[in-house]
Order: structure tokens, then sequence, then C-alpha cells
């Protein structure tokens, strides 16, 4: 569904992104790491068009650059790191925006397949309780959910998340990861996520690319590109030594909690 050929851009005239190529297919989670700074946000912002580029970026085959913004927007939906509240909608006005990339009306024209969409996704994302909320009323958590929400409604073929993580929970991480894997996996789409937390791409991806100063360091399954050396090379730390210490500490811990229970019954 999507490639990306010896792909250079940035600002300013200054290439950030140097030569990647990448592909992700349909029904694929694509998890991209690395460190700040290393030209994940940038990498999103050129796949979305946000950014010139040079190089090659296809969606089926025909090039991004070469689509009308709304008919982009029904290829691909972006969330992005830190949007801004400009105006206090409710929640389900915030999500029915979504679907402005279908409609040749006013929003506030929605159809009876946009309506459904909408509570569909309240729904999903535990959001039909505060439905008639205004949005800058909702905890950071909670406006991430309205976020996705309405980046899911969007219908996209390719969804590109900056930190979907952002201000959730581990639950509520899980549970946001779980429901994407489903959604591109049930509906044929593709899922591309910048994700800090190297777990939760193990748990979730099908293909990480692992990213050092605008450059790929590694790309391939979650067990080949997070090996130690590599982790090492592009972090500057022992990744793996650190991980593996802090599971013992949990074993451990979790072991003297049994054998005081067991002492104590």
């Amino acid at each position: 569904m999507l490639e990306i050929r010896n792909l250079y851009c940035g600002y300013g005239g200054g290439d950030i992104i140097k030569n990647i190529s990448l592909k992700a297919g349909r029904g694929e989670i694509l998890c991209i790491a690395g460190p700040n700074g290393c030209g994940k946000t940038t990498l999103l912002k050129a796949v979305a068009h946000i950014l010139g580029y040079r190089g090659s970026i296809s969606v089926d085959s025909r090039e991004v650059s070469s689509f009308s913004r709304k008919a982009l927007a029904r290829k691909i939906a972006v969330m992005s790191q830190g949007q801004e509240i400009y105006f206090p909608f409710t929640v389900a006005d915030t999500v029915a925006l979504g679907r402005y990339a279908h409609s040749e009306k006013y929003i506030s024209s929605l159809s009876r397949k946009d309506r459904d969409m909408v509570e569909e996704a309240l729904e999903n994302l535990g959001l039909s309780g505060v439905r008639d909320r205004m949005i800058n009323e909702l905890s950071g958590g909670q406006l991430q959910r309205v976020f996705l929400a309405r980046t899911l409604v969007q219908d996209p073929e390719i969804i590109l998340l900056d930190e979907p993580t952002n201000h959730l929970d581990l639950k509520y991480q899980v549970e946001l990861l779980r429901g994407l894997t489903a959604w591109a996996r049930e509906n044929n789409r593709t899922v591309i996520a910048v994700l800090h937390d190297l777990n939760l791409s193990r748990s979730f991806a099908d293909t990480m690319a692992l990213m050092r100063d605008g450059e790929l360091a590694a790309t391939g399954s979650p067990g080949a590109v997070l090996g130690r050396e590599t982790l090492k090379a592009v972090y500057g730390m022992d990744v793996h030594s650190f991980m593996l210490d802090s599971l013992s500490a949990w074993q451990a811990e979790t072991a003297a909690r049994i054998g005081r229970d067991y002492r104590h019954a």
C-alpha cells in the first residue's frame, strides 16, 4: 500500500530525513522508534505531504504529491502530537469533523452513516459518557482519545500516529493499540505509529523501523530490530540490560510477595 523510496526532506533547505526507503502493506502495523530529534515526526509529515520532499512516496503506486488535499485525506489520516484546541466544540462535534473528507456539504449535514460511525467511535474509545462535554473541559487522556476517534471516523486507508499513547495510562495505551491492530486487520488498512516505548512496539508491531540522525538504523521484525548492539548504537546505552534488570526486579518483588503470603497463610 505505502512505499517510500530514497526519501529526503527537512526544513529551510536542510535535510533531516536522508535516503530512507520503507514499505508498509495492508493490514500491517509499522512502528517507528528512535531517540528524540532523529526525524520520526518529520518522516510522518512527508508521508502526509505536509512537507515537501525529494524521492518518492506512493500509495497504491500513486505519488502522494499528485493527490488533491481532500483526496489525500481519504487515503491518509494523521494524528499529531500536541494538537491545539482552537474552538470549544463538544466531543461528538469534534469527532464528527473526521467525516469532512467524505462530505460535499458542511459538516452539520451528517448522513446516517456519518452519525453511526461517530457513535461507534465514541463507544469504542469509552467516550460516550462525555459526548456532550466541551473538549476544553477534558483531561489530557480523554482529549487524546477524542482526537483518535476523529482520526478513525475519517475512515482512511492509512493512519499516521505520532506518539498516540501520550497522556494515556497503561490500561488505555494497551487498549488503544489493541483497537488499532483490530481495525487494521479487520479492514485491511495500514497503521504507522511513532512510539517511544520499545515494549509497546515489540508487542504490537509487525514491522519496526529504528531511526538515528534522520537515517534508518534497522528495519524488519521487532525481534530482528531490537537487538542489544543495535539499540546500544542508536540510544547510546545498553537498553537490553536495563530492561532485563527491570524485569528481574519485578520478578524478585513478586517472588518475595508470594513468599510472604505463603508464610502468613
